[in-house]
């Protein structure tokens, strides 16, 4: 009987992007075309991560529904997951009940620059699966940074080619040529759709993954898999930009208070 009713439930909340699979062995998305997701791409986290995360506040950005709250819940996380579909929120929902852990999850319609407004900072930040569907993915960025007190878990869609450190140069304005070297940090805007999706906006490479979260004040600490980025906040984020970056940051999300009338 309860099978039967998990199976209507399923079919009810369609379509699923998180193939969950629930306790009586029902699957969401068994045909998912990225494979059993995203519990493929847990396997290549799950054992960096500490075994227990007992005491840790987590919070989980565009949580879809629920695939890694639940996974970090079971870890003892007390977990705050956020999405701006309700779609999806309603089957996060309904999926934590059915796994018995709606009292570690706490489910809220949130889009990711609202956090800027909000005092609470997490233990660990979730940051998979956003970031190349935002219109300002460096704001973004940069409000995640500052939200998290140890662990910020990082991952992006990103162009193939390897790594290049563009740090590294300081070209002159007669060299610009360098700027279109296949490994210089750059990042590709779509403004049509991306395998078939209109919210595909950016794609970086990986040298401007790499350039961006260091210029938003997280290390770089591991590389689990493929596009998938440990960070730790920086102990200084200081630059010869000094002020000039707090300052723009605090226009950018309407807290700047420093300019007289």
């Amino acid at each position: 009987m309860h099978e039967n009713s998990t199976s209507v439930t399923i079919e009810r909340l369609k379509p699923w992007f998180h193939n969950l699979h629930l306790p009586d062995s029902a699957q969401t998305a068994p045909d998912h075309p990225l494979g059993d997701f995203p519990s493929n791409k847990w396997r290549q986290i799950a054992p960096h991560l500490p075994k227990s995360l007992e005491h840790w506040s987590v919070l989980d950005i565009g949580c879809n529904a629920g695939f890694y709250s639940f996974e970090l819940a079971r870890r003892g996380a007390s977990v705050t997951a956020i999405d701006i579909d309700n779609h999806y929120l309603t089957q996060a929902r309904w999926a934590a009940r059915e796994f018995g852990l709606e009292q570690s999850i706490t489910f809220k319609n949130m889009h990711v620059y609202e956090l800027s407004r909000m005092r609470e900072r997490y233990d660990l930040v979730w940051f998979m699966g956003v970031f190349y569907h935002l219109r300002y993915p460096f704001l973004a960025l940069n409000i995640v940074a500052r939200k998290a007190k140890r662990l910020v878990v990082f991952q992006t869609l990103t162009m193939p080619g390897d790594n290049m450190n563009g740090t590294q140069f300081d070209p002159e304005l007669d060299d610009r040529q360098i700027l279109a070297a296949e490994k210089w940090p750059k990042m590709a805007f779509i403004e049509g759709r991306l395998a078939g999706d209109p919210t595909n906006w950016w794609v970086p490479n990986q040298a401007c993954a790499e350039a961006m979260l260091r210029s938003s004040g997280l290390n770089i600490v591991n590389r689990p898999g493929h596009e998938i980025y440990f960070c730790v906040p920086a102990e200084s984020n200081a630059s010869e930009l000094g002020g000039h970056i707090e300052t723009e940051y605090e226009s950018a999300v309407g807290v700047y208070t420093g300019r007289s009338s």
